[in-house]
């Protein structure tokens, strides 16, 4: 039987966020990140987009005793979707791998009312940076869609449940990429 692994492509890549075992970095093709609201939650986030042109870069990690109670309660406002022919990765052993996803007909442009949140961005970038480097880390500027979305900066009081606290470095990173994104910062709703 394969072993049961996910494919995270946002704040899975951040290992801080979780302890699932056997973390890789991988790739999955086919999709593309983006930035969404769905009316199951009151702020955007990211999910991934079907799109045979794109390739994204992400972690994979172990589901053990193919348990996923806990990571379907984390990703709730998403469908967990077979990917494992989708996934390049580093692993010999046979393995089956899902990536979390909102359904087409569940999502909207993020809005004033929907915005994105920095401290979620933080965490996000924070792991690119950490498991790909700077340059990693603007690649997943570079292949996700959304950036002109509005953004509530809510790092003195953060919103975001898993948030983590950012190195001097990382933060200038984020707020560098941002400001070269010319994003627009909104006050909370």
């Amino acid at each position: 039987m394969a072993d049961p692994y996910f494919f995270g492509y946002g704040s899975l890549v951040n290992l801080a966020t979780h302890d699932f075992p056997d973390p890789r970095p991988a790739r999955l093709k086919g999709w593309r990140r983006a930035w969404r609201h769905t009316d199951l939650r009151p702020v955007a986030f990211l999910t991934a987009v079907p799109d045979p042109k794109s390739e994204i870069e992400g972690m994979i990690a172990h589901v053990p005793n193919n348990d996923w109670a806990a990571l379907d309660e984390r990703e709730w406002a998403y469908d967990r979707i077979p990917a494992t022919q989708s996934v390049s990765h580093p692993l010999t052993h046979d393995v089956e791998i899902a990536v979390y996803a909102v359904p087409q007909d569940r999502h909207s442009e993020p809005s004033n009312h929907h915005p994105l949140l920095l401290s979620y961005i933080d965490v996000v970038v924070q792991g690119y940076l950490r498991a790909f480097g700077e340059d990693g880390a603007d690649r997943f500027f570079e292949t996700t869609t959304g950036w002109d979305a509005p953004i509530v900066n809510d790092r003195a009081e953060p919103r975001y449940p898993r948030h983590q606290q950012l190195k001097p470095v990382e933060r200038d990173f984020v707020d560098d990429r941002l400001t070269s994104l010319s994003v627009r910062f909104v006050q909370p709703a």
